[in-house]
């Protein structure tokens, strides 16, 4: 990787971190004299409030801190492709029937066990009627990348940490299967180009070297249509080294993230 793209990513993670601390500060000071408030709300519940300061501190942000920095690791990721590709927004032309019945029976085949493979779907075609404004359709998405050069689209459903029951991993596959389909005809008109659907995650949740078990996702995706943590943040750099140097930079601005915490806390347990 050249230095100005390094450079450039280290920027938007540390950019990120910074805005996303300084939101929690912003929250959690006006919230100090608010009763009802997430982290006074723990303080009068004398049972956690027996477990002392600190448990009762951070039980109360964890769940709150979890949820709203998987957002931010998607923002970074998000930010960080436009340095490599074409960040698209919503997909629109047509679905057809026949494309519809056939993403349902790709579910239905899944949900009894078949293994996924990605000529379920990309070897289907069917016949376009000459009228299809009955058909239109768009389609909302977070993670739409082309590149140029390679002239593919990829079509990417983000969880942090990936841990999805039956019935979401289930209908992550589904929706991306629509917008596969939608986005395919709507390049009817150029045949060299390619679509490539992923589910990634932004980090692995049994280790970054460790196998990655998700089974209840890999009932509805490929192998090849999995992204988890080092490879997504390869991926979404164009590089192999993508990863080391998103962390790297992470580490040194997750700084701020623990000052923050500090100064949090000491506003509510003086």
């Amino acid at each position: 990787m050249d230095a100005k793209k390094k450079k450039a990513i280290q920027h938007i993670v540390d950019r990120e971190i910074r805005k996303f601390v300084n939101k929690y500060k912003r929250r959690f000071t006006d919230e100090v004299d608010i009763p009802d408030g997430v982290i006074n709300s723990k303080k009068n519940n004398c049972f956690v409030a027996e477990l002392g300061k600190e448990f009762m501190f951070y039980s109360a942000f964890v769940r709150s801190f979890d949820s709203s920095f998987g957002k931010v690791l998607e923002k970074i990721g998000n930010e960080v492709a436009k340095l490599s590709y074409d960040v698209r927004g919503n997909i629109n032309s047509f679905l057809l029937p026949q494309q519809s019945q056939h993403i349902d029976y790709i579910i239905l085949e899944y949900e009894k066990h078949r293994k996924p493979q990605i000529s379920d779907y990309s070897d289907f075609t069917c016949m376009i009627p000459d009228d299809t404004r009955s058909f239109e359709k768009s389609h909302v998405t977070d993670h739409y990348f082309y590149n140029k050069d390679k002239k593919e689209h990829y079509l990417i459903e983000l969880k942090a940490g990936g841990d999805l029951d039956n019935k979401k991993a289930k209908t992550e596959k589904l929706a991306l299967l629509q917008e596969y389909f939608i986005l395919k005809n709507s390049l009817l008109d150029k045949p060299d180009e390619k679509i490539k659907l992923y589910f990634g995650t932004a980090y692995n949740r049994y280790g970054e070297n460790s196998e990655w078990k998700q089974e209840r996702v890999r009932q509805f995706f490929a192998d090849e249509e999995l992204l988890i943590g080092k490879d997504y943040w390869n991926f979404v750099c164009d590089d192999e080294k993508g990863f080391d140097i998103v962390f790297q930079q992470y580490v040194k601005s997750a700084a701020d993230i623990r000052e923050a915490l500090n100064k949090i806390k000491s506003l509510y347990f003086k």
